[in-house]
C-alpha cells in the first residue's frame, strides 16, 4: 500500500475529550472514537473549543495537571452557558455570572485558591482565542484573580546580602550556591538539576548555565543564564574540593539549606533566609535595574499562568508604596 502524506491544511484526529467512551465494534473489542479537531471562528460554538484547546495546552507550556484543571474548568463553563452558544455571544457579564454561580449556587463552596484558579483558567482560554485571531475581544480581560495573597516575604537589606556574600566564602560550595543564586534566580528544583555538562566555561570571564527540561512541552523554559566573571574562579575551586560527577550539586536541597543557614548564622542575620529568598532578591533587584516585567518572567522561567500570581509580589517588593 503505497505510504500517504498529511498536508499542513490536513484536520488532526484525537480521541475526544468530552465523550471519552469507546465505540463498539461488530466483534465486541473497543475502539477509541475518533473526532476531526476544528478550526474555529467567531461564529464557533464553545462545544467545539475543547479539542483545539486540548492541543493548544498539550504543545505549550502547561503542565499535565494544569492541563487536566483547564480542561475540567472547560467543562463546567460549556455546561453553564451552553454548548451551542456562539463564541462571540459570551460577554464579561456571562463570565461573571459562571464565576458566581460556582462560588454560591453549588451544594459545595470551593475554595479561594480553586475560584482563583479558575479566573485564571478564563484569562488562559479566552487569551488563547484572542491571539488566534478567533475573537477581536477579549470578555475575561476585566476578570480579576481573587487568590489570597500570602504575606510578602522579609526580603535582605544590600548590606546584609553583602554581609552574607562575605559569610559564604569560607566554604566554597556555599559562596558557589549563594552566588548561582543571586546572578540566576534558579528554582530550586531546576538549581538541583543543573548538570556539569550544561555549565559553559569556554569563555572564563563570561560564565553561564544552561537550563534544560526533558519534558516537550518545558522546553519553552529552557534559557541561557549568565553569571559573574568571579563565578568561574569559585566553581573551580568548588569542583577541586567536591568532586562533582554529573551534577552541579549532588547533594539534596535540605543539605543546600543547611549550607545557607550557617552562613546566614556566620553573617549575624536574624531574618529567614531560604533559596526561595534568595531567588526573590534576584527578581526584585531585576525590576530595580529596569528590567520589563515580560522579561523577568522568561528569566525566573515562569509561565503565563504562574505569572499572574507571582508578578504582583515582585511589584510590591521592588516599588513598596
Amino acid at each position: 500500500m503505497p505510504e500517504t502524506h498529511k498536508t499542513a491544511g490536513d484536520s488532526v484526529e484525537q480521541p475526544s475529550l468530552f465523550f471519552p467512551d469507546a465505540s463498539t465494534q461488530a466483534g465486541g473489542a473497543k475502539q477509541a472514537q475518533v473526532v476531526i479537531v476544528p478550526t474555529l471562528s467567531e461564529g464557533s460554538v464553545l462545544g467545539a473549543c475543547a479539542l483545539p484547546y486540548q492541543d493548544y495546552l498539550r504543545r505549550t507550556d502547561h503542565s499535565a495537571y494544569t492541563i487536566t484543571c483547564f480542561l475540567s474548568d472547560l467543562r463546567l463553563l460549556t455546561e453553564f452557558l451552553g454548548r451551542e452558544l456562539p463564541l462571540r455571544s459570551i460577554t464579561k457579564d456571562s463570565l461573571a455570572d459562571w464565576l458566581g454561580h460556582l462560588r454560591w449556587e453549588r451544594a459545595t463552596q470551593p475554595a479561594p485558591k480553586t475560584m482563583a484558579r479558575r479566573a485564571t483558567f478564563l484569562k488562559n482560554f479566552f487569551g488563547w482565542l484572542t491571539k488566534e485571531g478567533v475573537l477581536r475581544d477579549d470578555p475575561s480581560q476585566r476578570i480579576v484573580l481573587s487568590r489570597p495573597t500570602p504575606p510578602l516575604p522579609e526580603l535582605l537589606y544590600e548590606d546584609e546580602v553583602a554581609r552574607l556574600e562575605q559569610a559564604s566564602t569560607k566554604d566554597a560550595r556555599c559562596q558557589l550556591l549563594v552566588m548561582t543564586l543571586l546572578a540566576t534566580g534558579l528554582k530550586k528544583e531546576e538549581l538541583m538539576a543543573v548538570a556539569l555538562r550544561h555549565v559553559d566555561l569556554s569563555n572564563p570571564e563570561e560564565p553561564a548555565i544552561e537550563v534544560r527540561f526533558p519534558g516537550q512541552a518545558k522546553r519553552r523554559r529552557e534559557r541561557r543564564m549568565m553569571l559573574p566573571p568571579a563565578w568561574t574562579a569559585v566553581f573551580n575551586a568548588y569542583a577541586e574540593q567536591y568532586r562533582p560527577r554529573e551534577r552541579l550539586f549532588e547533594c539534596t536541597d535540605r543539605n543546600l539549606n543547611y549550607v545557607l543557614a550557617s552562613a546566614v548564622k556566620r553573617a549575624g542575620i536574624e531574618k529567614r533566609v531560604t533559596l526561595q529568598l534568595l531567588r526573590d532578591i534576584f527578581a526584585v533587584r531585576q525590576l530595580r535595574a529596569g528590567v520589563a516585567m515580560d522579561a523577568l518572567r522568561e528569566k525566573l522561567g515562569l509561565s503565563e499562568e504562574a505569572w499572574y500570581e507571582i508578578a504582583e509580589k515582585y511589584r510590591k517588593l521592588a516599588f513598596p508604596v
